[in-house]
């Protein structure tokens, strides 16, 4: 027996997170009964669970995609304003795979999409700490007291972020490293410091990289890439700041066939 949200999330419905709104919000059943409570338990060998009706079967065999992001994609399976997703990219895909954390409507970059549930939930949680790397044109020059606020911290919206990674690329350029996902929180330190974010590109995610892939093509990691995310997301914050797995980070080394996405 396990934890619903937890088949839910190994099933690749949704995160763990995303799996208990989908509860709370009545749309999940077991039995033919609606499960609110999040502390239910079922057993998916045995039970009839059901999201919208639609039957759950636990995956049997899990994709790890990574997309490059244009801009102008919502970073979600489905979207109420009609606008275009990240799914949309992923013709040929037949798996149900969502993304793992945020990447807003007008950034782009590495987004990585999976049915792996546990290692979705590692992935995003921020006590992991696994680290994510942007490069950021702001408007105007930062100055050194901008850079060292970015980088020490700073609170917003009442909440304290964690110290970043901050290298100054170019006039108006930096790359930044963090390893929390709150929403739009570059965008959000750049505005606190007076210099918007006129261009945003995540380049990497924990040790995944891959300039050659260019925007709305995704690819299939490799076993190489899966295993050592996986032991990036383990480590649970070994590393202190600054570690090996921000910086230096090694090319994806892999032949996959890229893909173009959708007409």
């Amino acid at each position: 027996m396990e934890r619903l949200q937890k088949i839910l999330s190994q099933a690749g419905v949704a995160s763990r997170r995303a799996s208990e709104q989908l509860m709370l919000e009545g749309r999940v059943t077991v039995n033919g009964q609606t499960i609110r409570e999040l502390g239910t338990k079922a057993d998916p060998s045995r039970d009839d669970i059901r999201v919208d009706g639609r039957r759950v079967k636990v995956a049997e065999h899990h994709r790890y995609l990574l997309l490059n992001k244009p801009r102008g994609y919502v970073t979600t399976r489905s979207d109420p304003q009609r606008r275009p997703t990240v799914i949309d990219l992923l013709r040929g895909v037949r798996e149900y795979v969502y993304p793992v954390g945020r990447l807003d409507f007008d950034s782009e970059g590495l987004l990585l999409l999976t049915n792996d549930g546990d290692l979705a939930a590692r992935l995003a949680h921020p006590r992991h700490g696994v680290a994510r790397v942007y490069d950021v044109r702001v408007l105007g020059e930062p100055d050194r007291h901008d850079i060292d606020r970015l980088s020490k911290g700073m609170t917003i919206e009442d909440r304290r972020t964690e110290p970043a990674d901050v290298k100054v690329a170019g006039p108006g350029h930096l790359i930044v490293t963090i390893r929390e996902g709150r929403n739009r929180q570059v965008r959000k330190m750049c505005d606190a410091i007076g210099h918007p974010v006129a261009a945003l590109k995540r380049v990497a995610i924990g040790p995944i990289r891959d300039a050659k892939l260019k925007p709305g093509e995704w690819r299939e990691l490799s076993e190489d890439e899966v295993r050592r995310l996986k032991t990036v997301a383990a480590r649970a914050r070994t590393l202190h700041h600054g570690g090996h797995e921000a910086h230096g980070l090694r090319p994806s080394q892999t032949a996959a066939r890229r893909r173009s996405p959708a007409r």
